[in-house]
This record gives structure tokens, sequence and C-alpha cells, in this order.
């Protein structure tokens, strides 16, 4: 653990700054709610230790949807999503997430994931993870231009979605 946590204080403290809402929880309590609600189980075929970062990051989007849906039930009609989200100015951008963003932008990834796995995994690695597009290559030995290729594509899949 004394070797791995760094990496994942780092991840949840990136995780974390990209809702425009402050969180309610801290980078280490997201780390634990990760390790109890998803981690714990097992079942992963970590195959390195970079594999794992990423796993933990996916993890830890989750968590953070699962809390904005939360935040949302709470406030407005108990778990209805709004049906316009013409009034969040920056919905297009998805560093400023608040709740409904967060909640969005989870289903859009699953989306994602379902019409374009590898996007969704370059997206997941470079956007939520914090890898460099480099270190994505390492991981999953395609070419730099592959994974270029496969974060723009998400990436542009994912801003004409959340404009839309």
């Amino acid at each position: 653990m004394r070797l791995v946590m760094p990496r994942l204080h780092n991840i949840a403290v990136q995780q974390l700054q990209r809702e425009r809402h402050a969180s309610p929880i801290s980078p280490t309590e997201l780390i634990h709610e990760v390790w109890l609600k998803s981690l714990r189980k097992g079942g992963y075929q970590v195959r390195d230790r970079e594999h794992f970062f990423a796993i933990a990051a996916r993890a830890m989007r989750q968590v953070l949807v699962d809390l904005a849906r939360s935040r949302l039930a709470e406030t407005r009609g108990h778990g209805q999503i709004p049906a316009s989200l013409d009034d969040h100015p920056n919905y297009a951008d998805p560093r400023m997430a608040g709740p409904v963003q967060m909640v969005e932008i989870g289903i859009l990834m699953d989306r994602l994931e379902q019409t374009d796995c590898a996007a969704a995994r370059v997206v997941e690695m470079h956007y939520f993870a914090g890898f460099t597009l480099e270190e994505i290559a390492t991981i999953t030995g395609l070419s730099f231009r592959q994974v270029r290729h496969r974060w723009e594509k998400g990436r542009d899949w994912l801003k004409d979605k959340l404009s839309g």
C-alpha cells in the first residue's frame, strides 16, 4: 500500500478537482470509498501496476457519479434528473462538472464504452486517471498515433454529447 497510495491520492485529487462544487469528501475518503465499494470485492484481473491505477480511476469516477446522484436526489426532486440543462453555462466543459454534469458524464462514459470501448478506455485513462498519451501507449501496447486518435475521437464524442 505504501507504494500505491501516493499515486492513488494524486488520482483522487485530480478527480475531485474536476467538480465545480466542493465535494463532500476528501481524497483519502474517496480512496476508502473505492476500496469499500469496488476493489475489496475483487474479481479483477490486474495485469500490472498501471492497469491497477486505471481500474482505481474508473472506480473513483463511479463513486463520484454515485455521490452526485445522491446530491441530486436530495436537492432536486429525489432522484429526478432535470429535463433541461440549458441553465448550466459550463456544461460543455467536463472539468467544471457539478452534480448534474457528473451524472451525465457517467452515463455518457457508459454509452461511449458500448459504442467504442477502445476510445472509452483511453478517455478514462487520460482524463480520469491522468495518464499521458505516451504512458497509455506503453500500457496498452498501441502506437502513440493510435492512442491520440482514440483520445481525440472519445473526447470529441463526449464534447458533442455534452454540448448537445
